[in-house]
């Protein structure tokens, strides 16, 4: 099996005591190319993911500040991020977005903070990784508003809405990404939207160490486990879950114009 884990945060301490052992049983199940979200602990370590994809060949990057920590944001953080995002193992900008759920920054900071760094991945023509959680319209208009006609898209993050606004992303060039949430047995609704979509239009992630597939629900999750989000999609659109893995990965090299992936080993992919 062929696999991309299009989000982990690889950087986050639950995977301190154990990170190389982590990787290798990605590598071990099948994971050839991951993304490494950089918003690590918030913006006072706005490189976290790159040192990863220093390390290992099949590692890349992006850099971002989430939109929990909008409220921190200050514009010696934005000319940070617009330094690291010239690195070129940092392929994305993310994750970034709005999130009313924990509303954990004001809403009108969430909003400025996101329009700066739109505005600052375009400059650098980078693709966005959104991060949207109960603020659905207030993000793809801002998104039609402010990125749309930069033609770059993205990826939308762990996606969690409806078809109609899975299209309304796709109209602006966006992938739909889906993570271990779909798996769980009240999550139909977003298996019929990844059964309804283009196949060329979906990707699969973990998000770890949050939201554990199924069969590890409540456990830490991992990028190995990818590999269950794989079988879930794969079931309800009568595909293998080998095709759905190499279909999912191909979308994901498309989307950043990546070479095809060398299958080694942790240590062997040591740049």
């Amino acid at each position: 099996m062929e696999l991309t884990d299009s989000h982990a945060h690889i950087d986050f301490p639950q995977f301190a005591e154990d990170r190389e052992a982590m990787l290798e049983r990605a590598r071990a199940t099948g994971v050839t190319t991951l993304l490494a979200i950089g918003t690590g602990p918030g913006p006072e370590k706005l490189d976290s993911a790159i040192p990863f994809a220093e390390q290992h060949d099949w590692i890349y990057a992006t850099v971002g500040i989430h939109p929990h920590e909008a409220k921190e944001v200050t514009a010696q953080h934005l000319e940070e991020l617009s330094r690291f995002a010239k690195h070129p193992r940092v392929i994305a900008w993310g994750e970034i977005g709005l999130d009313y759920f924990y509303d954990h920054s004001p809403r009108e900071t969430q909003h400025k903070v996101f329009r700066d760094q739109m505005e600052l991945a375009a400059d650098a023509k980078l693709r966005i990784i959104i991060h949207c959680r109960d603020a659905w319209t207030d993000c793809l208009n801002l998104l039609e508003q402010h990125w749309k006609t930069t033609g770059l898209g993205g990826i939308l993050h762990c996606f969690s809405s409806t078809l109609e606004h899975a299209r309304r992303g796709m109209d602006m060039g966006f992938l739909i990404s889906f993570a271990g949430n779909a798996t769980y047995p009240k999550a139909q609704n977003l298996r019929d939207v990844a059964k309804a979509l283009p196949l060329e239009k979906i990707l699969i992630e973990t998000d770890s160490p949050y939201l554990a597939p199924q069969p590890y629900r409540g456990k830490r999750n991992e990028p190995a486990y990818v590999a269950e989000v794989a079988r879930a999609l794969a079931s309800v659109r009568d595909l293998s879950a080998d095709e759905m893995a190499a279909a999912t990965s191909q979308n994901f090299r498309r989307l950043f114009r990546l070479p095809q992936p060398q299958r080694t080993t942790v240590a062997e992919s040591r740049n």
